[in-house]
C-alpha cells in the first residue's frame, strides 16, 4: 500500500469519526490559537520578516517575480493531483497544459508563459479535495511555524507535501538544495505579504480574529471554486479572499 493510500484512509478514518460532528462555538480552540499566533508573530518579527525585507531590497524586480512564478509551478503539480482527486478532468486538462508549457517554454516556471495562452494559475489542495467530497472543515487552527489552519486542512497537509517534487530529492546528495529552496521560497512568500500586512495592521483591531475570518472565508471560497451557494454567499465579503495569495 503506498504512502499516499495510507495518509488517504487515515484522514477519511479521522473526518468520519470527527470531521462532521457539530462544532462547539466559532473557535473551541481560542486560547491555543492566540498563543499559536503571539509564537508565530514573535518568531516573524524576529527573523523572518527582517529577512523578507532585506530580500525585497536586495532582488530586482524581475528575479522577485521568476522566484514566484518558478514555485507556483512546482505548486501546479500539487494543482493537477488534486484536480484529478475530485474529478475536476477540464480543470486538470488545463493546469497540466500549464504546467507543461511554463517548465519547458517558460524555463521550469520562471516565466509565466502560460498566461498568454488564457491558462489561469488556480489554487487547489488536499484540504480543498477534502471539502469537496464533503468533509467538514473542523475548527480553526493556528499552526506553530506553519499559521493558520483547519482540522481538515491540517490533515491534508502530510498528502500536499507527497505531490512536492522536491521531497524526492531529500536524500544526502540533494538535501541542501531541498531546504535551500524551502527557505528560500518561505522568504519569497513573506515578501509578497508585505502589502497586505501593512493593510491588515491599519484596518483591524484584532489581526488575530480578521486572519481567522479571512483565511476560513477563502478556503470555503476555493472549495466551491467561487460558485458559492447563496447562503454562503451574503456572508463572505469576496474583497476580503486575498485572491492573489497561496491559500494557504
Amino acid at each position: 500500500m503506498s504512502v499516499f493510500t495510507k495518509v488517504f484512509i487515515v484522514s477519511c478514518v479521522i473526518f468520519t469519526l470527527t470531521g462532521c460532528a457539530t462544532m462547539t462555538g466559532k473557535d473551541p480552540f481560542e486560547t491555543f490559537n492566540r498563543s499559536m499566533y503571539a509564537l508565530n508573530h514573535d518568531l516573524d518579527r524576529a527573523i523572518l520578516k527582517p529577512l523578507a525585507e532585506t530580500y525585497q531590497v536586495i532582488t530586482p524586480e524581475p528575479v522577485n517575480k521568476g522566484v514566484t512564478n518558478f514555485f507556483n509551478n512546482i505548486d501546479d503539480v500539487l494543482v493537477v493531483v488534486n484536480d484529478l482527486l475530485q474529478f475536476k478532468f477540464k480543470q486538470a486538462a488545463s493546469d497540466s497544459s500549464r504546467l507543461f508549457i511554463n517548465t519547458t517554454l517558460g524555463v521550469l516556471g520562471v516565466i509565466d508563459v502560460a498566461k498568454d495562452f488564457n491558462l489561469p494559475k488556480r489554487y487547489e489542495d488536499f484540504g480543498q479535495t477534502l471539502g469537496w467530497w464533503g468533509f467538514k472543515s473542523g475548527p480553526f487552527l493556528v499552526l506553530p511555524f506553519l499559521g493558520p489552519s483547519s482540522v481538515r486542512d491540517t490533515i491534508g497537509r502530510p498528502v500536499d507535501s507527497i505531490a512536492d517534487p522536491r521531497v524526492y530529492f531529500r536524500d544526502e546528495k540533494y538535501k541542501n538544495m531541498f531546504w535551500a529552496s524551502t527557505a528560500l521560497r518561505l522568504i519569497d512568500m513573506r515578501a509578497g505579504l508585505m502589502n497586505l500586512e501593512q493593510v491588515l495592521d491599519t484596518s483591524s483591531v484584532d489581526n488575530y480574529s480578521a486572519i481567522r475570518d479571512a483565511y476560513l472565508q477563502r478556503r470555503e471560497y476555493l472549495i466551491y471554486d467561487g460558485n458559492l451557494p447563496t447562503t454562503t454567499r451574503e456572508r463572505i465579503d469576496e474583497d476580503f479572499l486575498f485572491g492573489d495569495l497561496p491559500p494557504r
